[in-house]
Parts: C-alpha cells; structure tokens; sequence
C-alpha cells in the first residue's frame, strides 16, 4: 500500500483573514506554513518579555513596528521597525518589547511543529 502524500497548495491569503491565537499574556499570533517554511506575524503589548531560548530552527525576524531589545548569544541589541535579524539554529536569543506594541515578523525553517494546531492537515 503506497503512503498518501501531502499536498501544499499555492496560498493567497491577506493577514486580517488568518485567526489570532492568543498565546500569552500581551502576544498574539497568526500563523501561515507550507510544507517547509512558516511565517508567524506577533502582535506583542509593551514591555512583554519572551525568554531567552534556543531552538534547532533556523529562523528570520523582522520588526514591522516598534522597538525591542534583544538578547543574543548573550548579548544586547536594540532593533527598530525596519530592521531584520537573523537567528541560525541553536542561537540562544530572547526580547523585551520596549515602549510601544511591537509587530514582529518571524520566519522559520523548518516548520514549528510545536506551534502547528491538532488538526493542521489542510486547515491552514
């Protein structure tokens, strides 16, 4: 019996239509994946913190708005809108959102499989 295998289909989406998970207090995700790449959108309140962490994906982060400090590798850095930052796998990195609500872009490969919903086949 030959295994069934996955289809991704070309998207087109505009982010107002992807739910909103509220993922902790002050941040809030959306989420879009295809087969090997996903591409998280953060709405973060001021003065929220994630831990510093590691993980073995290899991600890109843009700052669509506002100012966060990030930590990594042990060491701090100011980004502001505008600017991308990129994470190899395995980096420890952390952030503290400063004055303002920060948007976030997060890319990566390959995908969060943590992050995915019970029910990800086809519901994207």
């Amino acid at each position: 019996m030959k295994k069934a295998e996955s289809v991704i289909e070309f998207q087109h989406v505009d982010w107002s239509s992807i739910p909103t998970a509220h993922i902790g207090e002050g941040i809030e995700r959306q989420m879009i994946w295809g087969e090997r790449l996903m591409v998280c959108r953060l709405r973060l309140a001021p003065h929220v913190v994630t831990a510093v962490h590691s993980h073995p994906h290899e991600q890109i982060t843009i700052v669509e708005k506002g100012r966060v400090r990030f930590v990594v590798d042990g060491h701090e850095r100011i980004a502001t809108g505008g600017d991308v930052l990129h994470f190899p796998s395995g980096i420890r990195h952390g952030a503290t959102m400063l004055d303002d609500e920060v948007v976030l872009i997060d890319i990566f490969t390959p995908l969060r499989e943590d992050f995915l919903p019970e029910q990800a086949d086809g519901d994207r």
